[in-house]
């Protein structure tokens, strides 16, 4: 049964329009103690009532006012409280820091051209670089999580290319861990004032993924071993690949990135709220 009483943690959410042309947000919010999600909606007339910022991803709320399904695991809000504002990413010096920790390992790139073109990249797109998330929901979805991304993928290929795969070449992995999810700078849009995160409508009718676009940059540029490992780092065609890593007669390089971006997406900062 809905009991006032329950704090729940925000998810996701995200404002649409209705077929009568009004705005509509869908919202998801979790029980921290029995890990349930529930669906909300508030329609048009309690967006306006509230502020955006309490809908930030991991902020703590309870619901005031709502009417539920029979199941009690939809529903449609009209009042919401704020109990506990969430972080919304990395600080200004925080981000600064990140940011000048992967510039260093891009300095540490031993083919001048590879390291000339990362550099002039990051120096031409910085700001976007620097409060991009990795993602929407799924993890390092706030404030700068795409530079906390880069460099725990840096981080973990170091260490195991000195122990495990010492065949790799390091600076065409550095490489890799750094342009693999380059794409979502614009791909997603943050806003820096409360947190939000969407989609870029324009850049998938033009991109289609974040994957396709650095598999593109990389090969206009010529590091073609580069682009591949980033074809191939979501793993499986439908699960956004371009190179399927079931295809047969893969050289082991291919699939270097797909297993430390994986690593990092499940054992890394998920979530703003453990930062």
């Amino acid at each position: 049964m809905f009991s006032t009483e329950i704090n729940y943690e925000v998810v996701s959410f995200s404002v649409g329009d209705t077929k009568a042309g009004t705005k509509m947000g869908k919202l998801q919010l979790k029980d921290p103690a029995t890990e349930t999600v529930l669906n909300c909606v508030l329609w048009e007339e309690a967006l306006n009532r509230m502020d955006l910022k309490l809908f930030r991803i991991g902020n703590i709320v309870r619901i005031v006012t709502a009417s539920f399904n029979e199941r009690f695991n939809n529903c449609l809000i009209t009042s919401l409280e704020l109990i506990k504002e969430a972080k919304m990413g990395l600080s200004e010096d925080e981000r600064e820091k990140t940011y000048n920790k992967i510039i260093e390992y891009i300095d540490s790139i031993s083919d001048t051209a590879l390291k000339t073109f990362i550099l002039d990249y990051f120096k031409k797109y910085e700001n976007k670089i620097k409060v991009a998330p990795a993602a929407k929901t799924m993890h390092h979805n706030y404030l700068g999580g795409l530079l906390v991304h880069m460099l725990e993928c840096i981080e973990i290929a170091e260490n195991n290319i000195k122990i495990l795969f010492q065949d790799i070449n390091r600076d065409e992995a550095i490489a890799a861990c750094i342009l693999h999810d380059i794409g979502k700078i614009f791909e997603y849009t943050i806003d820096t004032e409360n947190g939000m995160i969407d989609y870029d409508e324009d850049f998938r009718k033009e991109w289609i993924t974040h994957s396709l676009y650095g598999y593109s940059i990389c090969m206009t540029q010529g590091f073609k071993r580069v682009a591949k490992m980033i074809a191939a780092h979501h793993g499986r065609t439908d699960w956004g690949a371009i190179v399927d890593l079931n295809e047969k007669d893969l050289e082991s390089y291919v699939y270097f990135i797909h297993h430390i971006d994986d690593l990092s997406a499940k054992y890394g900062k998920t979530s703003v709220t453990m930062l």
